[in-house]
Parts: structure tokens; sequence; C-alpha cells
């Protein structure tokens, strides 16, 4: 058996050693770091550029209203779990560039209070960056009491620079869709 006690090592080789243990667990603690952030980088990347059909956020709209009409649709979708009833603001036609103000009803179809919270996309996709929300109900959340009904408004307009992009010269319509869930509190 070989006697290890008397083998020296190298302080070159402890070196490398230590440098590979401290980039190794560099690049551990930069993924985990990566991996809590990628969903609050991937919505401040998604509302910049307009990907996945993101509508972006303004407080009024200073471009001014251009001679061309769009008509923007709503829709609403409640997932399984929230026994909410939600009835989708009526389409609005209106030149690009006004700012327009449109309501969903919401009600608490149980006998308990409920908190649901909401997500939406706008398709086409690519008209996702030129549709900006002054107001919006998305992403808070909303406790309705036993059979409450209530207006949720939105305030939005198309930017008119939509007009500047010819891949949407034949864009007429655009969908704001909502999706309606249970938050994790559930109202409790």
């Amino acid at each position: 058996m070989a006697d290890l006690t008397n083998q020296r090592i190298d302080p070159a080789m402890a070196r490398r050693n230590k440098r590979v243990a401290v980039i190794g667990l560099s690049i551990a603690i930069g993924m985990v770091g990566l991996a809590y952030a990628s969903v609050p980088l991937y919505n401040i990347f998604c509302q910049v550029t307009g990907f996945g059909g993101t509508p972006g956020k303004a407080t009024d709209n200073p471009k001014g209203i251009i001679d061309r009409i769009m008509t923007v649709r709503f829709d609403s979708n409640v997932a399984n779990d929230l026994s909410w009833s939600v009835k989708a603001a009526p389409s609005i036609t209106d030149n690009i560039g006004a700012v327009d103000t449109v309501n969903y009803i919401a009600t608490n179809l149980s006998d308990k209070p409920l908190t649901g919270m909401a997500t939406f996309n706008v398709s086409p996709e690519r008209a996702g960056v030129y549709f900006n929300k002054i107001e919006c109900f998305c992403f808070t959340e909303q406790t309705l009491q036993p059979g409450e009904t209530v207006e949720m408004p939105i305030v939005f307009f198309v930017d008119p620079e939509l007009n500047d992009n010819p891949e949407l010269n034949t864009i007429k319509e655009i969908t704001l869709s909502y999706t309606f869930y249970a938050s994790e509190n559930g109202g409790s």
C-alpha cells in the first residue's frame, strides 16, 4: 500500500484546481440568478419589443390621430378554477391614435369571495408593439364578493406609427384577449 502522507501537492496544480472550482461555482450562481431574473427580464423584453403580442404602456398619445380606421375587438376567457362570468367589451372602430375607453364586466358566480387576475395578449402579434394601454386591470388582483359585478376599464390607443410599417398595411382589426384565472390566495 502506498504511503500518501509524504506526497506533496504541486502548488501550480492546487491553483488550477482552485480556479476551476471558483469558475464552476460562479457559473452555478450565475445560472440560479438568471433563473430567478428570467420572468421579469422576459416581461421587459416583451413590453419593449411587442414580442408575443404584448402591448406597450403609455400615459397618453403624444403622436396624434391619423386618418386610418382600425377596429379593436375584445375577447375574454375564464379558467375553470375561477367561478366568474366575464363579458368582454364590445368591439370599437375609431381612427388610429384616438384614445378610447371600454369596460369588461365581471361577475362572481360563487357564494364566496373569489380573487382573480387577468393576463392578456394582442393579435396579430406583430401589431402588439403598437397597441398601448394607458389604464388596465391586468396583472392586478381583483376580489369580488359573492354575486358582485364590477366594471373593469381599459383606456388605450393604437400608435400611429403602425401606419409606417408596410407589413401592417393590410391589418384592419386588432384583438385584445384577456384570460382570467384564480390568484394563488383565491380570495380566502
